[in-house]
């Protein structure tokens, strides 16, 4: 029996930054949840690729359900080249949607499919990849395939922690792509920053799933057309306090910071907060938690955190009764 290696990507969610990270310089923090997808990987004689998402199997013969993770391999496979290592065939397998009964919950992306691939493309040459390069190959994948967000998501789910990540310019990656090998691109500086956040307090750190769709992508563009200085400022200054307040264990900036940034968001566009998600945060009235949309808004997910334990419960009590299910929740900055 050839060896099987077994690989998981999980989820992310952003506190505050979202839709100002897409602009090349401005920042956001962003939480790892750890509910994953997974996928299997063993030597072959063809390859053969399957997903849950999809009732059947391909090998590389593009495929439009299967073009991500085609593309992920291709880069993968390009760059094993440049290390002297000669690629061969294999059996993947990925498991998983990042939800249940086919319901997405909006903590995953493309991002944590191609990480998958890139991830357990590693484990099969026995090759312990750095997080910085496992989220810069991703990066390229997605770039390549004409995708225009922050990227964020890949380095939370990189990295698998709570993070400050801020941009760079895909435009000019998709760039220096054009003109340069892969291997002199993954060693220029592009210009981002990622910094690992350990909370020096302690709170619960809740999801709750409104069971709505996200926001669709013409909202999006609606969205990110309002997207101005004034909102970009007010969010890199409510991202730096929270960021700050963390690190410091200072509750009011935390709960300030999100409050900010709420507002910012608000001010975007109104449709970002459907009646659930207002319901979410409404919720928090009288109790020492902050609550937000979380991403890209007009459904999914909202975040909470709770700086008592006995109000935490209060909390999903008050969630149950409005039909918000917690999906995660985690105790922060316990060391």
């Amino acid at each position: 029996m050839k060896t099987k290696y077994q690989v998981q990507t999980g989820g992310k969610l952003y506190l505050a930054g979202e839709y100002a990270v897409l602009t090349p310089g401005y920042g956001a923090v962003i939480q790892f949840i750890p509910i994953y997808l997974s996928a299997t990987i063993q030597e072959a004689t063809a390859y053969q690729l399957a997903s849950d998402l999809f009732g059947y199997q391909v090998d590389l013969t593009p495929n439009k359900d299967y073009a991500l993770i085609q593309e992920t391999i291709q880069l993968m496979e390009e760059w094993l080249k440049d290390q002297g290592i000669s690629p061969k065939p294999f059996d993947l397998h990925l498991r998983g949607t990042l939800g249940e009964e086919g319901k997405k919950y909006g903590i995953g992306s493309s991002g944590s499919v191609v990480l998958l691939v890139i991830k357990a493309m590693a484990a099969l040459y026995e090759l312990d990849l750095h997080p910085d390069l496992l989220f810069r190959l991703a990066a390229v994948v997605l770039v390549q395939r004409g995708d225009n967000g922050s990227m964020g998501d890949l380095a939370c789910i990189a990295y698998e922690d709570l993070i400050y990540y801020q941009s760079f310019d895909r435009a000019w990656l998709h760039e220096v792509l054009t003109s340069q090998p892969l291997s002199q691109v993954l060693d220029l500086d592009w210009d981002y920053q990622i910094r690992l956040i350990q909370p020096a307090i302690s709170y619960d750190f809740l999801v709750g799933w409104t069971k709505e769709p996200a926001i669709s992508s013409d909202l999006i563009r609606q969205v990110k057309g309002a997207i101005n200085e004034v909102f970009l400022k007010e969010s890199q200054s409510a991202v730096k306090i929270l960021e700050k307040g963390l690190r410091e264990g200072n509750q009011k900036e935390i709960e300030t910071s999100i409050k900010r940034a709420d507002k910012n968001l608000k001010s975007l566009n109104p449709l970002i907060y459907t009646p659930a998600l207002k319901e979410l945060q409404e919720a928090t009235e009288g109790l020492s938690v902050c609550a937000k949309s979380s991403g890209a808004g007009g459904g999914d997910c909202g975040i909470a955190l709770s700086f008592d334990p006995v109000e935490t419960q209060t909390l999903i009590e008050r969630w149950k009764e409005k039909n918000i299910e917690v999906i995660y929740q985690e105790r922060m900055g316990d060391s």
